[in-house]
């Protein structure tokens, strides 16, 4: 059959089967659509699963055996994750088969509202938020996409009205169609470059979430960062823009801007601001940081574009205390607080963090992903000591050696324990990576709860 979206389901190509590519097959063949699926490494839960749902899975195979797979497919499904050099992507370029994402499936079923948030740095963060706002405002929400709920599982549930996706370059870089109702980009910086070909094609995946906006779709743009401002639609109109564009004919989306004083959203004289007035004093707000203050506006923003009422947006900002593994207080002893930001997977992540102390004792290294680390310098100050970790330990004590003292840990214990032994009141002992875990870890949370569970031990010793 071929669809509205414009292409066919008569022998999707699921590669990875993962939590969504699971979801995906699992969407297709409720929908009555033979599947083939390739995992060059499943897990053996993976293949339990494809063996319960009676679906082809063919483990790693050789090219000619690709080559012939990808030319009987009607359409590529990549799950998240799947490198851009991965062969079946330039199999599927010599066979001229279209790629398409799960945001791609889940439209062609379903035509409830989107909300989708973008961004190299909080982007599940303000999922969260803009989800919690909604629920306040009466409005039935759920946070899916980059998170344990794929779209194209999660409408299975009829009683959702709204969907607030989490909106992986991954899944973006994908997408043939995809359009949110609201489109919402938070920022960017290099990141993934050990999965995107080049940072172009990064920054391209990341800007396609406003490819297909209309009329009746707004674009939430944070207008400090040059690469997003630069990307926003009708940019050069000002704010509230719907019309029509007099020379290509093209719907344009309205335009709501955070990130400066000057922005539909913002910070003035300690209170946060929306287009209409005040909304609340920074004082009430749980988290003041620099970039908790960036998210704030930026899910405000969000939110009421979504359909979230002032007062529901309001008790969302007061009562949002953030997320497990995102600068998040773990203790105070001596003097010392202890935060555990181990979701900071990339340098500008680590470099926000550090900007809102005074005096800084940092635990980073991990696995880099393709990423320069030398952005890190500017963590110096407030950075005083630098306790470095995993396999990047080495490139760490490069890049701060004529900077600051670098110790190298041989695992969370010792970086723990020499952080202890160092700090001194007034400090603040972060667990900001800048790297992945998957040296020493399954994920960023088992390395957050590792570093939470030793350095509770020290706050009690």
């Amino acid at each position: 059959m071929t669809d509205t979206v414009g292409f066919t389901l008569n022998g999707p190509l699921v590669v990875g089967f993962g939590i969504t590519g699971q979801a995906v097959v699992r969407a297709l063949l409720a929908r009555n659509h033979r599947v083939t699926v390739i995992d060059d490494r499943p897990s053996p839960s993976s293949v339990e699963v494809a063996a319960d749902l009676g679906v082809d899975l063919v483990i790693a195979p050789d090219q000619d055996e690709l080559v012939e797979i990808v030319n009987q497919a009607s359409i590529l499904l990549p799950s998240p994750g799947v490198p851009d050099h991965h062969p079946v992507f330039a199999a599927a370029r010599l066979a001229s088969l279209r790629t398409a994402s799960e945001f791609d499936l889940a439209q062609l079923w379903d035509n409830r509202p989107l909300v989708a948030i973008t961004g190299t740095n909080g982007k599940t963060t303000v999922t969260m938020m803009v989800t919690d706002a909604l629920e306040r405002s009466g409005v039935r929400a759920a946070a899916v996409g980059n998170t344990d709920l794929p779209l194209v599982q999660a409408i299975d549930d009829p009683s959702i009205e709204v969907f607030v996706v989490e909106a992986s370059s991954f899944r973006l870089g994908h997408s043939l169609n995809f359009q949110p109702t609201v489109a919402t980009w938070l920022n960017f910086s290099p990141d993934h470059l050990d999965a995107h070909a080049t940072l172009e094609s990064y920054r391209q995946a990341k800007a396609s979430i406003w490819s297909n906006l209309g009329q009746m779709c707004t674009a939430v743009v944070n207008i400090a960062d040059p690469i997003v401002s630069d990307a926003a639609p009708s940019s050069d109109r000002g704010t509230d823009c719907t019309a029509v564009d007099s020379v290509t004919g093209v719907d344009h989306p309205q335009i709501q801007s955070f990130g400066t004083a000057e922005a539909d959203w913002h910070i003035a004289n300690g209170v946060v601001m929306g287009p209409t007035g005040p909304i609340v004093e920074v004082a009430k707000l749980p988290r003041q940081q620099p970039h908790d203050l960036d998210n704030a506006t930026a899910a405000a923003a969000t939110a009421f574009a979504a359909g979230a009422t002032m007062q529901g947006i309001c008790d969302m900002l007061e009562s949002f205390s953030g997320l497990p593994h995102r600068l998040a207080l773990v203790g105070e002893a001596g003097g010392v607080r202890w935060f555990n930001d181990s979701k900071a997977t990339v340098p500008q992540a680590t470099v926000v963090a550090v900007s809102g102390f005074d005096s800084v004792i940092l635990l980073a290294g991990g696995r880099n992903k393709g990423l320069d680390l030398s952005s890190l310098r500017s963590c110096v100050p407030p950075v005083k000591l630098v306790i470095a970790m995993g396999d990047s330990a080495p490139e760490l004590v490069g890049v701060f050696d004529d900077l600051v003292k670098v110790e190298i840990a041989s695992d969370m214990a010792d970086a723990v324990d020499r952080a202890a032994d160092a700090a001194r009141p007034g400090d603040v002992v972060i667990l900001s990576p800048a790297c992945t875990s998957f040296d020493w870890y399954k994920n960023y949370e088992q390395r957050g709860n590792d570093f939470v569970r030793r350095a509770t031990e020290r706050l009690v010793a």
